[in-house]
């Protein structure tokens, strides 16, 4: 009796196992998992556990001969509604060339996992995830090859709005782990495309996926009405200085989730608060860069992208 009821467990481990590598293997792509073969020098990393979840990141790192022992880097935050998607967003059309670019140029990239906005988790929750990111590398700045001082980050859409919060948002707004808590990222630039500025703002909510309110539950875990200082904290336009560092915004014209107006909202605020913010339209684009004849075309955004981030890490 004994032999079989140690024999059902042994069965139900291996089909339990069986189970977890199949939905290991769902979350990457066979084309995401091709793209990120490609890459010959990279490393997961374990970055913080909260409330029993694991979070790590991918570090893309370049060929032994551009490396130093100190490197520029930069700090992707996936988008996905902030309720989904992956680190492996990195490789969509927006941003691949860039990361390739960034990663010829002796640039490391990581892009990372976070607490994403549901099952009792918000909006704020995924800021302070990717603050903490950025704190664990600095902290470990010498063991992955970090320069301390040449640092950015970018994401788009949802990622676009939660790499804004996390270069502009006050480290005393967005605590997160205590063995993190004396590390305070000061970023060299941000890179945001098709990005959600302002919570405040009724403006730019037509026409949007925020135009009946009740994205703001998923975001605030409560209505705007009721949630009024997260609110504000989850506003980029409401946390730009005038010494916040160089952002560039990138956004289509053609947008129906997240229209440009949120762009065009974005350096309304920057020219009165006299930050740096550059927006670079693109034309007959919807969200991600979708549609034909986009101009600039793919190719043309992800070396100008590049060029920025590369500009503000000499």
């Amino acid at each position: 009796m004994k032999n079989n009821h140690l024999k059902n467990f042994t069965t139900s481990l291996v089909v339990l196992g069986i189970f977890l590598f199949s939905l290991t293997a769902l979350a990457q792509k066979p084309e995401e998992k091709e793209i990120l073969d490609s890459f010959a020098n990279k490393e997961t990393v374990v970055y913080k556990t909260v409330n029993g979840a694991v979070l790590d990141m991918v570090i893309f790192y370049p060929d032994a001969d551009k490396m130093k022992s100190k490197n520029p880097w930069m700090l992707y935050v996936h988008g996905g509604g902030w309720a989904g998607g992956s680190p492996f967003n990195i490789f969509g059309k927006p941003f691949l060339g860039t990361l390739r670019s960034l990663v010829d140029k002796g640039v490391i990239c990581a892009t990372i996992e976070y607490r994403l906005a549901k099952n009792g988790s918000t909006a704020y929750d995924s800021a302070v995830d990717a603050k903490d990111a950025a704190r664990f590398l600095l902290k470990n700045a010498k063991k992955y090859k970090l320069d301390e001082n040449k640092y950015g980050v970018w994401g788009g859409s949802a990622g676009g709005h939660l790499s804004l919060i996390t270069a502009l948002g006050a480290d005393a707004d967005f605590k997160g782990e205590t063995q993190l808590s004396e590390v305070k990222p000061k970023f060299k630039c941000v890179v945001s495309y098709f990005p959600f500025t302002s919570c405040l703002n009724p403006d730019i909510r037509p026409n949007s996926i925020f135009a009946d309110g009740t994205l703001f539950v998923r975001l605030l875990g409560a209505p705007l009405e009721e949630k009024p200082e997260l609110a504000r904290l989850l506003s980029p336009t409401e946390l730009l200085t005038e010494k916040s560092p160089p952002i560039l915004l990138l956004h289509g014209d053609n947008d129906k989730t997240l229209p440009i107006s949120n762009s065009i909202y974005m350096m309304e605020v920057a020219k009165k608060k006299k930050a740096d913010v550059e927006l670079l339209t693109i034309k007959n684009a919807g969200h991600s860069f979708s549609g034909k004849n986009i101009s600039p075309g793919i190719e043309e955004l992800n070396d100008y992208a590049a060029n920025f981030i590369l500009k503000h890490l000499k």
